[in-house]
């Protein structure tokens, strides 16, 4: 197994977006999935770049995908990072490559100045729970996320 970590380009979006279903498909929320490949183009490599993606490769084969944005946190006065989605797929499980995608997402992040890396995690997927924590992350259990999508946030939005 060779495995490299290196940020995705705009010919890698089929590939993300297979990557995006197979994630979907793993959380038991495919039905939630309307990403296209032209959305994700639009939206990675746009005028606007809303998001980054690394990608893990296995001989040339992508296995697994980070994809992250930066955030600011107004207590640090500095940006973060935050992982939207982190997978590999099943059959490259349990090889180093999630921690790879991390490592290489710490790194990053250090190197862009940034004062922290976060995620959410399911509450039903202990396997990535105890993964994150052998790397020392710790939940932030005194806050919880709210959403608005759909008609909440249109009708917020008309207010």
């Amino acid at each position: 197994m060779t495995v490299s970590i290196r940020p995705a380009i705009q010919d890698d979006v089929p590939v993300i977006a297979e990557l995006i279903r197979g994630l979907a498909r793993f959380e038991k929320l495919e039905h939630e999935v309307v990403m296209t490949e032209d959305l994700l183009a639009t939206a990675l490599f746009g005028e606007r770049q809303y998001a980054e993606v690394l990608l893990a490769e296995d001989e040339g084969l992508a296995v697994g995908f980070a994809l992250f944005f930066h955030n600011f946190s107004t207590f640090l006065g500095r940006p973060g990072i935050y992982l939207e989605d982190l997978f590999v797929m099943p059959e490259h499980r349990s090889k180093g490559i999630g921690r790879l995608l991390l490592a290489s997402l710490a790194r990053l992040a250090v190197e862009r100045g940034c004062g922290r890396l976060e995620w959410a995690v399911l509450d039903w997927n202990r396997e990535a729970i105890r993964f994150y924590e052998r790397l020392g992350a710790r939940p932030n259990s005194d806050w919880t996320i709210y959403r608005l999508t759909g008609e909440a946030l249109s009708g917020l939005a008309r207010q």
